[in-house]
């Protein structure tokens, strides 16, 4: 169902990132994905993708500067002609208390997670919109949704997501363009491997799965939400998080 589309992927080369590029390019989609830090891994993500016989653009993005990212999405839609799906996966998490967050922070977070996501989401969108067709998901979390002890910065630029994916649907869907968010819990990798040993036995216990996700799960689920096979599906937060 996703043959001969294109995706471009924010952050490519984190754990959920690669997950989710590696899927799409599996379900026969060519894949863009940026990164801002590790080119190594980039490299041998492209190389990979090329491999499975689709074509991949990475590039290196900063996600809060819009030069940066214009630049890089019309980038993709030269190569590829056009950007059928748009995922928004940059994302960062300090661990703080709030006593102890500085204003840097609080603007740092809040400028990785929300205006990157802004950004992307700008640049792609008119092609879609002239196109009168397109997918845009955005990765929040339940950090944003649920009574969890994590860093309040994070919670609330994750809050963020979901009040631009729902205003954003409903704004798209005359042009036939869907959006949604992906809400994903404690997955292995990334984010994940940021917690202490005492919440993660915390999360286990209250999970009804009994463990954390993995990033390959949240890229089914992406794959799936992509595709024709979800064309009922939009302004809606999806959550993946094992029954929390």
């Amino acid at each position: 169902m996703l043959e001969k589309k294109t995706g471009l992927v924010s952050g490519g080369t984190g754990s959920i990132g690669r997950a989710i590029c590696r899927k799409l390019a599996k379900c026969g989609m060519d894949i863009a994905f940026s990164f801002h830090r590790n080119e190594a891994r980039a490299r041998e993500l492209a190389v990979e993708i090329e491999g499975t016989g689709r074509r991949c653009v990475a590039g290196h993005v900063d996600g809060c500067d819009k030069q940066s990212v214009d630049a890089f999405c019309a980038q993709v839609e030269a190569t590829f002609g056009r950007i059928d799906l748009l995922v928004n996966n940059v994302g960062m998490a300090q661990v703080l208390p709030f006593a102890l967050i500085e204003e840097e922070d609080w603007d740092e977070t809040m400028q990785v997670n929300l205006k990157s996501m802004f950004l992307f989401t700008r640049a792609v969108v008119r092609g879609m919109i002239r196109r009168r067709r397109g997918v845009v998901l955005n990765l929040g979390s339940i950090a944003g949704h649920r009574l969890l002890e994590v860093p309040v910065h994070y919670a609330a630029a994750k809050a963020g997501v979901t009040g631009f994916t729902v205003a954003l649907a409903k704004e798209l869907s005359r042009y036939g363009v869907r959006v949604n968010e992906v809400c994903p819990g404690l997955i292995e990798g990334g984010v994940g491997a940021n917690v202490s040993e005492r919440q993660l036995g915390l999360y286990k216990q209250h999970c009804t799965m009994g463990r954390q996700g993995k990033p390959e799960e949240v890229a089914e689920l992406v794959a799936f939400l992509s595709s024709d096979r979800a064309s009922y599906i939009n302004a809606q937060r999806v959550v993946i998080d094992g029954g929390l």
